[in-house]
């Protein structure tokens, strides 16, 4: 029996507390200056620094775009040799990345390596993702990085070109070069700390440039071997892995740090407050996506230990955005108590900040990942590395969050056709509709097959090569056969936009008569001009989330032909599996621009639905708490196969006090994860300071909100994103 873990919040002095509290302050006013620079920013609170004057020149292609790894490296190594070098004041880590390369390089894909055989059904369907050419959605193995260190990759490089002898070393080459560039890179950083270790008077801060250059020095001749040094390298994979086509996924990082830790904390060279001073540091560098908590591949036990804990005492003293997900499973084994411990402190951070971690369950993820004829092992080993998505560290290719098939537009090509030939009725509406998605997917299909042929030669993942099993011992991108799994996803999204307009058809068409099938088609085809009753007779059904309604059904229909059509058949060349997912990330504003009228009272352009939930609203009228509602709606459409649809809550703090506080909702967590859900973000914000941030955001600088799986401040975000939150929240 292990050792009980200490679950106990940990004791951080005045020196440390204000240290964390100055680098939360210099992310607000970062973040404000890129506002200021850049306008709203609607993705993950990146964490960039930027630095204006900065400006890099590329060596391209004959084409004026930069592809192919060789060229990529030289690009790369010379970018991070050329930027600017930067320590926080406050914090015990050197370095940054200074936005996407893609600001810096052209990046492309040669003419005659893109599928323009497919571009008239893309625009058609307005399929704005379509997964071609995706990048960095799959989960590396810091492991690794960790035992051989940036040396050691390199080494590791070297060895494999010499026994491979390839024809065309252009891949090995291309890494080479990157190892190369961060080697130098990192030295300059311990170069550039001892320099401000010279300027500085305070004792403590000039201690800590001193031992910051240490580390970096140390880490340009071996891997790391303190828990400064681990945070350290991790740092650097960060600022690297987010400047080459904004990677993010960490992995486990309690089970990454943990040796460390140990190690440090029984030979007395680091305490615990230290550590979750470090820990913040790491946090305040980048937003990368990372699991603490979960289980062992044979499920008998823990994997948490007294890091997990420390972890998330730090997100919670450093209050910025973050991507921390806490694993969520029923107790196993010797270490029950602090497996829950974990989850309630989550949930009470969580109401008390207003923000926190988000929810990854293990039933959904690990079952439903066995279902593709894997061993559930194989399924307790995905870790939550993405805005929705899991994937096994180094060893899985799933390209989650980069497809995105909105149903939607199905259904509006599905009613043009069924007014053309005016065979109107409801089950032959079903058919077109079917039809029309069919193509969609296929679409996407078609394009993954050209991905896999051509992502070697143009865009590999350079960064995330060095971190997976296989890549570097075959010589291949991750893309095309360098890891042993293979799994490709494909997310529809507006299924209850979908669902509704079916149920609403059904009843006020089919079965009530109250509108004819030639007035449907004006109201649409006018967007509902001068005929507002008309369109909330339309929406103002029993809708999706509504227990056992007519458009509960149509859901579950709607959600089983996609999942048919996506795992039918795999990809028709290369014979590549497809795992069907349901999350729209925050696009359910983009993708509501591009699509008509639909029957469900929804205007021109407006947002389409979030993932496989219910649309706002659903819940009026009916006398329960909506966010059960809500659960069991979003449990019962998951795709089923392993891929997250995610459960927004988006709770009002006093209506949180007389429903049962921190209790309610670790019970509600629990029972989600045990119907079957797959993962929960969560925001617990006072009705009355929500609305008055979204009217005057810049007087709320520092507010962190969950937008869909990843978090931000809620001033970054333009009105648009900022009013899909309102509404999810009045509609709680």
């Amino acid at each position: 029996m292990r050792s009980k873990i200490n679950s106990q919040k940990a004791e951080v002095s005045e020196k440390y507390i204000k240290l964390i509290k100055s680098l939360q302050e210099d992310k607000v006013k970062i973040n404000e200056e890129k506002i200021s620079r850049f306008g709203s920013i609607d993705i993950d609170d990146h964490g960039y620094i930027d630095f204006p004057d900065f400006r890099f020149t590329p060596e391209c292609c004959e084409d004026g775009l930069v592809h192919g790894c060789a060229l990529i490296g030289r690009n790369f190594r010379r970018f991070l040799n050329e930027m600017p070098k930067y320590i926080n004041k406050s914090s015990a880590l050197a370095g940054c990345w200074i936005g996407n390369l893609q600001r810096y390089i052209p990046f492309g894909v040669a003419k005659e390596d893109r599928p323009s055989e497919l571009d008239e059904i893309i625009e058609k369907y307005r399929i704005r993702q379509s997964g071609f050419a995706g990048m960095n959605h799959l989960c590396p193995d810091l492991e690794i990085g960790l035992t051989l260190g940036w040396k050691g990759l390199l080494e590791k490089v070297r060895h494999y070109r010499e026994k491979n002898d390839p024809v065309d070393p252009d891949f090995y080459d291309g890494e080479e070069e990157l190892l190369l560039g961060i080697l130098e890179w990192v030295k300059a950083h311990a170069d550039y700390a001892e320099e401000l270790a010279e300027k500085e008077s305070d004792p403590f801060r000039r201690q800590n440039y001193l031992e910051i250059a240490q580390a970096n020095r140390n880490l340009t001749e071996a891997p790391p071997r303190t828990f400064r040094e681990a945070c350290q390298f991790l740092a650097h994979f960060q600022s690297v892995d987010r400047m080459y086509y904004v990677g993010g996924a960490l992995g486990r990082m309690d089970m990454l740090l943990q040796p460390y830790y140990e190690k440090d904390t029984e030979n007395g060279a680091l305490t615990e407050e230290e550590a979750v001073w470090m820990i913040a540091c790491l946090l305040f560098n980048d937003t990368h996506y990372a699991q603490i908590g979960g289980l062992s591949p044979a499920g008998d036990r823990e994997t948490l230990s007294r890091i997990s804990f420390l972890i998330l005492e730090a997100t919670h003293l450093l209050h910025i955005p973050s991507n921390l997900a806490v694993r969520v499973h029923q107790p196993v084994g010797d270490q029950e108590e602090a497996a829950e411990e974990l989850l309630h402190r989550a949930v009470e951070y969580t109401i008390k900040d207003g923000n926190g971690v988000c929810y990854s369950l293990e039933k959904g993820t690990s079952e439903g990942y066995a279902k593709n004829g894997y061993p559930v092992e194989l399924g307790r080993m995905r870790v939550k590395c993405g805005c929705n998505w899991t994937a096994i560290p180094g060893r899985e290719y799933p390209l989650q969050d980069v497809t995105r098939i909105n149903m939607g537009m199905a259904l509006h090509y599905a009613l043009e056709e069924l007014q053309e030939s005016k065979e109107y009725s409801i089950e032959r509406l079903w058919e077109l509709f079917s039809r029309h998605l069919s193509v969609m997917v296929e679409c996407v299909k078609r394009g993954y097959d050209r991905h896999y042929e051509v992502m070697q030669r143009n865009l590999p993942e350079i960064v995330l090569n060095l971190f997976m099993h296989g890549t570097m011992e075959r010589g291949l991108n991750c893309s095309n056969g360098g890891v042993d799994i293979l799994n490709l996803n494909i997310d529809g999204i507006a299924l209850a936009t979908v669902a509704d307009s079916f149920a609403a058809i059904e009843q006020r068409v089919i079965e009530e008569g109250k509108l004819t099938w030639e007035r449907l088609f004006e109201l649409l085809e006018t967007d509902y001009a001068d005929a507002e009753r008309e369109r909330l007779m339309l929406k103002n059904i029993r809708r999706f989330g509504t227990p056992d309604s007519p458009a509960e059904k149509w859901a579950l229909r709607i959600r089983d032909k996609f999942v048919e059509l996506c795992r039918r058949t795999p990809t028709p060349k290369h014979h590549l599996r497809i795992i069907p997912g349901l999350f729209s990330h925050g696009d359910i504003v983009m993708y509501g621009k591009e699509l008509e009228a639909t029957p469900n009272g929804r205007h021109v352009g407006e947002p389409i639905s979030h993932s496989s939930e219910p649309d706002p609203g659903f819940a009026r009228g009916i006398d329960t708490f909506s966010p059960a509602l809500k659960a069991n709606a979003v449990a019962k459409t998951q795709a089923g196969y392993g891929n997250s649809a995610p459960l927004h809550l988006d709770i009002d703090t006093g209506l949180l006090e007389n429903e049962g506080g921190a209790d309610a909702l670790a019970a509600l967590i629990h029972a989600h994860e045990q119907a079957g859900g797959t993962l929960i973000n969560m925001n617990c914000v006072s009705k009355e300071k929500l609305m008055k941030a979204h009217e005057n955001p810049q007087a709320y600088p520092d507010l962190v909100v969950r937008v869909t799986g990843y978090s931000a401040f809620f001033a970054s975000l333009s009105k648009e994103y900022r009013q899909q939150i309102v509404d999810r929240f009045l509609a709680e």
